[in-house]
């Protein structure tokens, strides 16, 4: 089967938080390793320090590899990077712990550049931690963005609902300078994008939230929504887009309104963050918009908890699943999408069964 020789990246995160616990967690199960071939990149000394020190966790038998390139399809693979005596700080942010997070990091995107890896899923990292180890950007998803082809677009997923950040990580004084018609309208149409390319939505349905309170009140609280955000969605809506709003936030969360759509954009971070992981606590962060596939569970380093062996790994496991389904949609999606001439000319003269496409998907 195709699918079993996918490579999925793993990045250990912060050495010092709940990284090691959540990964150890989601491969307990040996049966997952038949779903795709995982690569984690990181310290053995902190998977074993973890192993020791936390109550029902086991060390796996590992199998080393110098690249994703000669990992092993049914065993779990770890590619040693960092200090091979990492000092582990469990729940303190140190530099030693945040250049352990970037080795990892530089490992995995070292492969996915050179196309070894179909997709990567990064542990939690601390960005305090990092800015002080000149790690150069402020997150994941900047990292990302600028080693590979695209503009990235932060989505927390769940099965309930899809909410992207029209604004990333800038304090929240700035969202409103940060945001343009132009900008929002393309984000917009970005959305749209990925949610038919890595989602398989046919056309989706997008909510667009306000900046001020009750959609600004007609201008009395703010004029952001009659001055940007409402001629962006018309500019968006000419485009093909199926747009809506503004809308206030909490009329769509609390009242439910966000089941009436496939995502939505949100103009700030803690507006749509706060509300996506009460709603969805075993999340997943998808960033949208690049050329490589890229998901992390949606939660922090959880210093707080760190070493007690309570961290939940369901949202590392949702993390996985997720990076693995968008990987297959992505290719079925550029097959649906192919030039209708060129699939005309490769299955010419066949009578093609639902069983020969079938086949013809899976060798593509």
């Amino acid at each position: 089967m195709a699918d079993y020789i996918v490579k999925i990246g793993i990045t250990q995160g912060d050495t010092n938080g709940i990284g090691w616990e959540i990964i150890l967690k989601a491969f307990a199960d040996s049966a997952i390793l038949e779903l795709f071939t995982p690569v984690i990149y990181g310290s053995r000394h902190a998977a074993q320090y973890y192993a020791e020190h936390i109550e029902g966790l086991e060390l796996p038998s590992f199998h080393i590899c110098q690249s994703a390139q000669s990992a092993r399809h049914g065993a779990l693979n770890l590619v040693e990077v960092g200090d091979k005596e990492l000092p582990i700080r469990v729940g303190q942010a140190t530099r030693e712990s945040a250049l352990a997070a970037q080795a990892a990091l530089e490992a995995a995107s070292a492969d996915l550049e050179s196309g070894t890896l179909a997709a990567v899923v990064t542990a939690p990292i601390n960005k305090e931690a990092m800015v002080a180890a000149d790690f150069g950007f402020i997150g994941h998803t900047e990292y990302f963005e600028s080693k590979f082809e695209g503009e990235a677009m932060m989505i927390m997923c769940s099965d309930l609902l899809r909410v992207a950040l029209a604004t990333v990580h800038i304090p929240v004084g700035e969202v409103s300078s940060a945001l343009s018609t132009d900008k929002i309208a393309k984000q917009l149409s970005a959305l749209r994008q990925t949610l038919k390319s890595d989602f398989g939505i046919v056309e989706p349905r997008i909510a667009v939230l306000s900046l001020n309170p009750h959609a600004g009140d007609g201008g009395a609280l703010g004029n952001e929504e009659q001055e940007i955000i409402k001629p962006a969605i018309l500019q968006a809506y000419e485009e093909g887009v199926l747009a809506f709003g503004p809308l206030s936030a909490d009329g769509l969360f609390a009242g439910g309104g966000y089941a009436k759509y496939d995502a939505v954009l949100a103009m700030y971070h803690d507006q749509g963050l706060a509300p996506f992981k009460t709603l969805s606590p075993d999340g997943v962060n998808f960033t949208a918009g690049l050329s490589i596939v890229r998901t992390s569970p949606d939660h922090g380093t959880a210093y707080d908890i760190a070493g007690r062996g309570t961290a939940d790994a369901q949202s590392m496991r949702n993390a996985l699943y997720m990076a693995l389904d968008t990987v297959r949609r992505r290719r079925r999606y550029a097959e649906w999408s192919r030039n209708p001439l060129e699939r005309f000319e490769r299955d010419k003269g066949r009578d093609v069964s639902a069983k020969d496409l079938a086949e013809i998907e899976e060798k593509d």
